[in-house]
């Protein structure tokens, strides 16, 4: 282990050019101040992530690299979302440096939690996940869904460190070994923890976002949701076999009742029994063709094989 290791920090962009100009000197300070205790190299480097901005943020990132060598860049060649984008980065600072830390561009992770990140890699964790200590900042809305979330993950049988996001440590080493998962459908926070390797968890408090509006609505945070249970878990298809076997079993006891009724002459004709089975028997068989199709779908997207991202510009290509 490199007693000074290089650290990339990847920070994944989206329309960020409020808040881009306040939080890119934090990380250069952050940078500074564990190179100057010798934590770090002197070469390591602040690597922003343009996902297909539609702002000025690809500018401001070009404009940082040209001034500072402490900043450099790539540019997707369109919009991927931002689990794509980090791992573009991810995979783009792997042979450069012994250490990445990524973190939103935002500024509502602490920063000064990478301080013990580094120094629990110095003591020989090859992945250090940082963990929101609290959620004060959060709404009860938004508390509550996040932790029902993980909950559901773990329940659904997918391996996720509760209360963990994208803020994380990772080894050249570990990442190296990660480049091996190929597929399309990626769902970072819970695919690290599926590598290996020694990992521990530091713990931070997580603030107001500085600038700038927040890109993950409720529609998307949803999204984010099922496709980390869809791509971690088959246990959703185990749930329909099981349901289906329920209300095969209900439906058979049903049949036995109405064969005994018509016998014994016990037989009162109305619609709202026969409308309120029907209704959800249909609502059942068409949730679970969804499910089932949402499988299929990935699975017609992982066999096309197509590039999970594809970069287009780097700030330092005539380098």
């Amino acid at each position: 282990m490199n007693p000074t290791p290089v650290l990339y920090i990847v920070i994944p962009c989206y329309n960020e050019e409020a808040v881009l100009p306040i939080t890119a000197p934090m990380f250069r300070e952050k940078l500074e101040s564990l190179t100057a205790r010798g934590k770090i190299s002197p070469d390591s480097r602040v690597l922003f992530v343009n996902d297909g901005s539609k702002d000025n943020t690809w500018n401001l990132i070009c404009q940082l690299a040209k001034e500072d060598e402490h900043y450099k860049g790539i540019c997707l060649s369109r919009n991927r979302g931002h689990q794509n984008a980090l791992l573009a980065g991810l995979m783009e600072a792997k042979d450069r440096c012994d250490i990445t830390i990524s973190i939103d561009c935002d500024g509502q992770d602490d920063i000064n939690a990478m301080d013990a990140m580094v120094d629990e890699y110095l003591s020989g964790a090859e992945i250090v996940y940082g963990v929101r200590s609290k959620r004060d900042t959060d709404t009860f809305f938004k508390r509550f869904t996040a932790e029902s979330f993980y909950k559901l993950m773990k329940w659904m049988g997918a391996d996720t460190v509760y209360n963990h996001a994208d803020y994380r440590l990772v080894s050249s080493r570990a990442l190296k070994e990660f480049a091996n998962f190929k597929e399309v459908n990626i769902f970072l926070r819970g695919m690290f923890p599926l590598v290996g390797f020694k990992s521990t968890c530091v713990y931070y408090e997580r603030y107001e976002r500085i600038a700038g509006k927040s890109h993950y609505p409720l529609i998307k945070m949803l999204a984010l949701a099922f496709d980390g249970i869809t791509s971690l878990s088959i246990r959703p298809i185990r749930i329909i076999t099981g349901l289906g076997v329920v209300i095969s079993l209900v439906a058979f006891a049903l049949i036995v009742y109405a064969l005994v009724s018509y016998f014994t002459g016990n037989v009162v004709s109305g619609w709202a029994s026969s409308l309120i089975v029907t209704c959800f028997l249909g609502g059942i068989q068409l949730i679970s063709l969804g499910v089932i199709g949402e499988y299929v779908g990935k699975i017609y997207m992982e066999t096309k094989a197509r590039p999970r991202f594809i970069i287009s510009e780097r700030t330092d290509e005539d380098k």
